[in-house]
């Protein structure tokens, strides 16, 4: 499938990419900052599947839609819920809230009425939902979605649930390479959090709930405030 990005962001644009290219059933024409450019790019090329930001520069992703008479396959990117039910009188394919992982990208494109839909759902079967912590001589299986957040101590490492913690003999680099960067977020030194769980931001503090605040490192202030704080 043929398809673009619409996307004034780019942080949005690097991900998108990632996932596309990561996916290996898309085929990525062009990605443009603004719907003025692209919709003389779609004059002459035929393309399958558009992803569109909301909140773009001189025309809204909204108004854009309004303005195609016969549309690919949209699937909207946002960080604002508020639009999803209006986005939804237009029939796109689904509808991305950000940050968003891998996981429900390959959900998002399953979606599509197309002769690839059997290869993306086998990827989203596939897809990394559980990994397993070696903890001493032991490998405990956590679900990746329980993690709440995870703590350096030295050379080891402690993996925060809800309700419970495992102390793993894996440093912090480890979990670094090994988690999806789109879900999980260095904001410390000695600290990642699963960014699904944040709650509220306040005092350079990340809440997860009443009892897992996270400092927000000075280092990782900016990073941090330019992913959510926009």
């Amino acid at each position: 499938m043929n398809c673009i990005i619409i996307e004034d962001q780019p942080p949005a644009q690097r991900i998108l990419k990632k996932y596309i290219e990561d996916l290996g059933t898309l085929k990525l024409k062009a990605t443009f900052s603004n719907a003025i450019q692209a919709m003389d790019f779609l004059k002459t090329e035929e393309i399958d599947l558009i992803f569109l930001d909301i909140h773009l520069p001189k025309i809204s992703g909204i108004d854009f839609l309004k303005s195609l008479s016969n549309p690919p396959s949209i699937i909207l990117t946002t960080a604002f819920s508020e639009y999803a039910l209006e986005s939804y009188e237009f029939n796109v394919v689904d509808y991305l809230l950000k940050p968003f992982s891998f996981q429900r990208f390959v959900k998002a494109i399953s979606k599509m009425p197309t002769k690839n839909i059997g290869q993306v759902s086998e990827k989203l079967e596939n897809s990394k939902k559980e990994i397993f912590i070696k903890s001493g001589y032991e490998h405990i299986k956590v679900i990746i979605d329980n993690i709440f957040y995870i703590k350096s101590d030295a050379d080891y490492t402690e993996i925060f649930l809800a309700d419970k913690k495992h102390l793993s003999s894996e440093p912090l680099r480890y979990w670094l390479e090994n988690l999806d960067n789109n879900q999980f977020m260095r904001i410390h030194k000695s600290y990642i959090i699963n960014t699904f769980k944040i709650e509220k931001v306040a005092s350079n503090q990340v809440f997860l709930n009443e009892k897992m605040i996270i400092p927000i490192g000075r280092a990782f202030k900016e990073s941090f405030a330019e992913r959510f704080l926009k």
